[in-house]
């Protein structure tokens, strides 16, 4: 053995050694008084020696052998104290408890495996002063240290509530003999009795330490109780949790030999059993069910496996599962799709109005499966835009044109990979991946899967459920798509798969690439009017019971919920305030009161109260500095007032209204572009050298960002620097570069739009933004005076007022 008393056997022996001492030691009252004593050392590991303790040690090492050795043969004894880390082989000062026991040398053994063994008993504590020498042995100078041994009443009461806690203990722990109680009942001193009590105890070698270093016996006795009473609150734990699990086991082993005394009995009968019935069921359901032939083998290889068990093995749930969703899959079942394309027009406009380009994508993937039914792929598109613009519903319509089957999969939130893939089945409750259950509850392996809020997929530990879509979005490989729990192949290839999302920025570039970009854009308002008219005031009066009450809304009436009541791209809060009107209009049909036919504005707000609100108009004059942008939101166009004020100062420009770095860069290249044509202009171009400048745009808890405002920028500059008013009735869009240029901005038929609604006529846009003109109805964009422009001054010459 190498170690030093890494492990020792007290028991059985231990109970005889200890009643024999007085045999085969030296009495302690051997007449020492020295309170200093030089002796050889033994540093031990993971044991704590007590005074009056008998303990054999098991030596490994060469210097504690000797030190064993020159002790023997001296007739000397040795003192021993603990190492504070037991893997240190070759221990210094630091290494080693100061206070530790002197022991007396009993017997020194040779044991069969080559190993020595001494039985030594502990004397007294003592405090290692000097180590005198290191080799051969350590040897060491220490002092003797006194212990209290006074006592009282208290002192007794505490012996016999000790004595109480190590009974209750020795009863519950199998490790500590019933002799060690014997024993502890026939201590008389506290301190002996403490040191007993702790050497029996499983405790950590710092507290076993801490025990030994207190030489107060009350003390260490009340911190002996402690322990036990920790020690009997573990046990008696234990001890309930091993007989709440052998009841368990019992009652198992007692279910399990009656059922198969059940099995026997209905054999006898002639009777089946319910198990082997539900297994000839599958068995029947495999032959009778067209699966492939991959998918066949597996599928009777786990049911052979689920016959050859007992009823109540664990693993027959498992695999029986498995089976029954193997068995439950489309693997050969489609629906027949619907391949005119004048009747999934007509249902596509009866759904939906507008979102022209979706449905002639739509209608172009009909007519190649007409002509190329063998080899047309089905699309998979991505629909992106802002909330409530009908991405999902949309869905579901082309499902219907189509006469495909519906399966919605919401991807807001996922960040578990084994979402879209499955978890295996090695795992406790392990189900499919969603794809797979969509498939199952869809019915046919040709569904349409809507799946939904793909930009909001998150990843972390578990995996990046992203990446796993790269695989069910890819037409080449997603033919042999593996879900982890079938561990089979699935085709996925006649799944037609649509995506929506709110925005591109968060789509990984690998995912997107798989996918064909549709973008949705916000409804205009005249469009609303017509998605009010032909579906949401229908839907709503059948819903409130009005159907028959002839409740009409005006146009006024609509354009004041969608102006002043709404601020939205799509139609959800509008839907949401139709529905209202209705419950309001509802209510005084059934209380039969009167109530109104023609819904007008001041009904509107008669019913609903007060706009939350305010309309954009037209500011009533013209000013210096002040300049119409158009910016384009989630909800549409807006105006984007820019005013710029001056001030005597040193040069500074401070920008406020939360705008964002890349509009403030515009600022910067607005001012630069000033400062540049100063003399054009007929400016000084020391003034900037003394001017401070403060640029801010209203609507400060808004955030803004974008390159589009630059030329209302510069333009808001240049008057402020000039004195010449701008004109109020004129709004203007793009992007400038240091020399002057007009750059394409985004966003033009929102921000015409907008112009428009506000009154303004005239509308400065890129020169190469006149394609988006057409994007508007041409209804709408004959009120509009479209000024084209390439450069500043062509924007300059339209601006001012003359």
């Amino acid at each position: 053995m190498n170690d030093d008393n890494n492990e020792f056997s007290q028991y059985p022996n231990f109970w005889e050694e200890m009643d024999d001492t007085d045999d085969v030691l030296d009495p302690l009252d051997d007449g020492l008084e020295d309170d200093i004593i030089e002796c050889a050392y033994l540093p031990l590991r993971d044991l704590v020696l007590y005074p009056q303790m008998v303990m054999p040690l098991f030596i490994g090492r060469d210097k504690s052998l000797a030190a064993v050795h020159a002790a023997d043969n001296a007739g000397d004894r040795l003192i021993v104290s603990a190492q504070k880390d037991s893997d240190v082989h070759e221990p210094t000062a630091a290494d080693l408890y100061e206070i530790g026991t002197e022991v007396s040398i009993s017997k020194f053994l040779k044991m069969p495996d080559q190993s020595n063994s001494v039985l030594v008993q502990g004397r007294r504590r003592v405090r290692i002063l000097e180590f005198l020498q290191w080799e051969p042995y350590i040897r060491v100078k220490a002092q003797v240290l006194a212990e209290d041994d006074s006592w009282d009443r208290e002192m007794e009461a505490l012996m016999r509530a000790t004595v109480d806690f190590f009974e209750k203990v020795v009863a519950l722990n199998r490790k500590i003999p019933d002799d060690a109680f014997a024993f502890a009942i026939n201590i008389d001193e506290p301190g002996w009795l403490a040191d007993f009590i702790a050497s029996t105890l499983d405790a950590d070698i710092k507290m076993r330490q801490s025990i030994l270093e207190n030489l107060n016996q009350s003390e260490r006795l009340h911190r002996v109780s402690v322990l036990l009473a920790r020690e009997l609150d573990v046990l008696q734990l234990e001890e309930h949790i091993q007989t709440k699990v052998q009841d368990e086991v019992d009652k198992s082993q007692r279910e399990h030999y009656l059922r198969e005394q059940m099995r026997a009995i209905q054999g006898e009968l002639g009777e089946i059993d319910v198990f082997s019935q539900e297994t000839e069921e599958l068995r029947e359901l495999l032959t009778t069910k067209k699966l492939p032939e991959e998918v066949l083998k597996k599928a009777q290889k786990e049911l052979s496996r689920l016959a050859s068990m007992p009823s109540m093995a664990p693993e027959v749930g498992v695999i029986r599962t498995y089976l029954d969703w193997v068995l439950d899959l489309p693997w050969d079942n489609a629906t027949e799709e619907m391949l005119d394309v004048a009747a999934a027009a007509k249902i596509l406009d009866e759904d939906h109005f507008g979102l022209e380009k979706v449905k002639d994508r739509i209608l172009e993937h009909i007519a190649t499966l007409q002509l190329a039914p063998d080899r047309s792929r089905a699309p998979i598109l991505c629909f992106v835009g802002p909330p409530g613009t009908g991405k999902t519903s949309m869905g579901r319509s082309i499902a219907r044109a189509l006469n495909r089957e519906f399966a919605r999969i919401s991807l807001g939130g996922v960040r578990d990979e084994a979402e879209i893939r499955g978890h295996r089945r090695t795992y406790i409750g392990a189900l499919p991946g969603r794809i797979i259950q969509a498939l199952r509850k869809a019915g046919t392996n040709n569904p349409l899967f809507m799946l939904d809020e793909i930009d909001k997929l998150s990843s972390d530990f578990r995996g990046d459920p992203a990446s796993a879509l790269l695989e069910v979005l890819d037409p080449e490989q997603n033919n042999t798509f593996a879900d982890h729990y079938l561990d089979l192949d699935f085709d996925l290839s006649n799944v037609m798969f649509i995506t929506t999302a709110n925005s591109l920025d968060t789509i990984p570039r690998p995912l997107l690439d798989r996918m064909e970009v549709i973008d949705y854009r916000s409804y205009l308002e005249e469009e609303k009017i017509e998605i009010c008219r032909s579906f949401l005031i229908p839907r709503q009066l059948e819903l409130h019971g009005l159907k028959n009450a002839k409740l009409r809304f005006t146009d006024e009436a609509l354009k004041i919920l969608i102006r002043r009541y709404t601020w939205e791209a799509g139609v959800r809060s509008l839907e949401r305030e139709i529905a209202n009107v209705c419950r309001k209009i509802a209510r005084r049909v059934a209380e039969k009161r009167r109530h109104p036919k023609r819904i007008s504005p001041d009904q509107i707000i008669d019913l609903l109260g007060p706009p939350p609100l305010s309309e954009r108009k037209i500011r009533d004059e013209d000013e210096i500095g002040v300049a119409n942008g158009m910016a384009w939101t989630a909800a549409g166009g807006d105006v984007m007032y820019i005013e710029v004020n001056l001030m005597p100062g040193k040069g500074a420009m401070q920008l406020t209204g939360q705008l964002g770095d890349v509009m403030q860069e515009s600022a910067r290249a607005a001012l630069t572009y000033t400062r540049s044509m100063a003399d054009h202009f007929g400016l000084d171009p020391e003034v900037f050298e003394k001017t401070d400048i403060h640029i801010h745009v209203p609507d400060g808890a808004v955030p803004k960002d974008g390159p589009s405002a630059g030329v209302a920028l510069a333009s808001a500059l240049i008057s402020a620097f000039t004195g010449r008013p701008l004109r109020r009735d004129i709004g203007m869009t793009g992007e400038i570069t240091l020399r002057g240029r007009v750059l394409p901005v985004g966003g033009i038929r929102e921000k015409a739009l907008a112009a428009r609604r506000m009154g303004i006529k005239d509308f400065i846009l890129p020169t190469r933004n006149e394609t988006d003109i057409e994007s508007i109805p041409s209804h709408l964009r004959g009120d509009l005076n479209f000024i084209k422009v390439d450069r500043v001054d062509q924007v300059l010459n339209n601006v001012f007022k003359s």
